[in-house]
């Protein structure tokens, strides 16, 4: 592997060269030699422009792979550059630890989050529970009490199933089993996924030239129904419900689902993600957990966008087979 700065110290010494030979050839009255000269001096110039640029695109690279979250910043190069692999390496250092503090400050986030929530739920069981159980406790046990104590004892079993739903759904959510992964038809996926949804204002978009995943097919599947479920409750109260199934293929396939509801306004955006975060009456909050749980198991994201009044969009992203 040629040392990129030798290779720039010739072209530097090259255009010298070509640029005193070919003010000498003008003085001797020799243009023909003067042209080549000429010539030379713009093609060693021009080649010196190529390397430059392709540090510049490996800089971009770099770039990439940091919004990417690739911490390894790994590229291959045609030329070895000291400075450049000396300043990746400082970088791919830093952006090592600034990984580690970041995901132990969003691991702190989610459980402070998700303790919050859980805390919020079982006093919501337990308090009425001890409540009416100290007021049964306290009334005489006879005749006149009976439909009374009966009562508060329906009301006792209710809030307890309650609580072990909550419990099992958590168990849920915790106990995911790693995917299985195969290489998945992307156009099958969806086919497979539109026969489930017959409604005539569900838009799924098919690729003419179709792409494969590697992936848990029945997990990914699991995913998008979660959220074509979520955009036909968000269109359930619209005139003409309208929800679009998309794919984007870059490095990556983007599946996004989109729908024309009401919208999700912004301070419920925030939670929306939350384990047992939910704004639907009777709902378990942890669809959406379960998705970016698959998601992350699959080495992917899933992402959210909304405008109040006019719909949402959530789209999920996987690497290519």
């Amino acid at each position: 592997m040629k040392r990129y700065s030798v290779i720039v110290i010739l072209h530097i010494v090259g255009i010298s060269l070509f640029a005193i030979g070919s003010f000498w050839s003008l003085v001797s009255a020799m243009p023909f030699t003067a042209i080549l000269l000429l010539i030379c001096l713009m093609g060693c110039g021009y080649n010196l422009y190529r390397l430059q640029m392709i540090q510049i695109r490996l800089m971009r690279q770099l770039s990439q792979n940091i919004r990417c979250g690739d911490t390894a910043l790994s590229f291959r190069s045609e030329y070895r550059n000291a400075a450049l692999e000396g300043m990746i390496q400082v970088l791919r250092e830093a952006m090592r630890l600034y990984r580690i503090r970041t995901m132990e400050a969003n691991e702190l986030e989610s459980w402070q989050k998700l303790i919050r929530v859980m805390g919020h739920e079982i006093m919501n069981s337990i308090t009425p529970i001890i409540s009416l159980s100290d007021t049964l406790g306290n009334r005489p046990v006879d005749e006149a009490s009976y439909g009374y104590m009966q009562q508060g004892m329906q009301v006792i079993h209710r809030r307890s199933k309650g609580l072990l739903e909550f419990v099992e759904n958590y168990r849920r959510l915790t106990r995911i089993p790693a995917p299985v992964m195969e290489i998945v038809s992307l156009n099958f996926l969806l086919r497979g996924i539109a026969e489930l949804f017959p409604q005539d204002y569900i838009h799924f978009a098919y690729l003419q030239e179709d792409v494969s995943l590697k992936a848990d097919r029945a997990q990914i599947e699991q995913v998008l129904i979660n959220l074509i479920k979520n955009a036909l409750e968000a269109c359930s109260q619209v005139e003409a419900p309208l929800i679009k199934v998309k794919v984007a293929v870059t490095d990556n396939v983007t599946v996004s689902v989109s729908d024309n509801g009401p919208g999700i306004l912004p301070q419920v955006m925030e939670q929306i993600f939350i384990p047992f975060f939910t704004t639907k009456d009777g709902g378990s909050g942890i669809g959406l957990s379960l998705c970016r749980r698959i998601m992350q198991l699959h080495g992917g994201n899933i992402s959210a966008s909304s405008t109040p009044g006019e719909g949402s969009c959530f789209a999920i992203s996987v690497k290519k087979a």
